[in-house]
């Protein structure tokens, strides 16, 4: 018990260390919080029209909130490179403290960095539309899950952070894995629109994972549907047009005529025929000319 409560204090020091230099270096700062509104920004207004408009924004933000915290295990790879480079965690190995605590203490730090971008993501997903639905406990269950995963998440970064052997190579490598984890899941896009050999891969991804368990708590749409077929690139359903009365001997005549989509979401439509002039009066025939 003593050994855990030396560690939780020499962990704590440290991290309260970490918080402290962010102070000397405010781009890290502006940069974990400019990332994560740049993409809630991009993703709603850019591409959202064209995937489903107000209801892909409400489903967008639980990915987004998924990608947030994992995009900031590259500050904690980034950091303690940093630190291995300019010998500070040789003079933390030297003094009386458990190796662990210096690490621990990277994390910890980085946790809260990972909770200040989550309330600047909550606050953007405001200004587009998106709302928290469920109920009070839910939410704060689901803040806590997005805590959880930052945490774990920044083990990650902490392990590359760790062998990687310069501060240049820990910043390629902290990025480079990212990409993929993060756009092939379910965080953008319902994996049912993915090729069928990514969907397992999709569907297995933690922060597939993560991300429909905060659209289920933070009630949104958390569906697995692929998107409309038109958007899909697949034609519309033939449109099923009337016709007109004479057709069909009156006016509530039933029927139709199918006109097939072309392929590019627009589907021809064709103006039904002029009706036909009434008739005239009769022409009657001439009488004998008088003589």
């Amino acid at each position: 018990m003593a050994a855990v409560t030396r560690l939780a204090r020499d962990a704590t020091l440290i991290a309260w260390r970490n918080l402290l230099n962010l102070r000397r270096t405010p781009g890290s700062v502006v940069a974990a919080l400019i990332q994560p509104v740049m993409f809630v920004l991009l993703l709603s207004y850019v591409f959202g029209g064209s995937l489903g408009g107000d209801a892909y924004r409400t489903y967008l933000m639980g990915g987004i909130f998924a990608q947030a915290v994992t995009f900031n295990a590259a500050f904690t790879a980034l950091g303690l490179a940093n630190d291995l480079d300019r010998g500070i965690v040789d003079r933390f190995r030297s003094l009386p403290m458990p190796p662990m605590a210096v690490i621990l203490g990277r994390t910890l730090s980085d946790l809260t960095m990972s909770a200040l971008t989550v309330a600047v993501t909550s606050l953007c997903g405001l200004f587009i539309g998106w709302r928290i639905a469920g109920t009070l406990p839910e939410a704060v269950l689901a803040y806590l899950l997005i805590l959880l995963f930052a945490f774990a998440m920044s083990w990650v970064g902490a392990t590359i952070g760790l062998t990687a052997r310069s501060v240049e190579v820990a910043q390629s490598a902290g990025l480079i894995w990212l990409f993929p984890v993060t756009f092939l899941s379910s965080a953008f896009v319902p994996t049912a629109t993915l090729p069928t050999a990514l969907q397992p891969v999709a569907d297995w991804n933690p922060v597939s994972a993560t991300a429909t368990a905060l659209r289920t708590l933070f009630a949104n749409p958390a569906t697995d549907r692929p998107p409309p077929r038109h958007l899909a690139g697949h034609p519309r359903p033939p449109v099923r047009l009337p016709q007109h009365p004479r057709d069909h001997g009156g006016v509530h005549g039933g029927g139709g005529t199918e006109i097939p989509g072309d392929g590019t979401g627009v589907t021809g439509l064709t103006p039904p025929a002029a009706p036909a002039p009434p008739p005239g009066p009769p022409c009657s025939a001439p009488g004998p000319r008088p003589g």
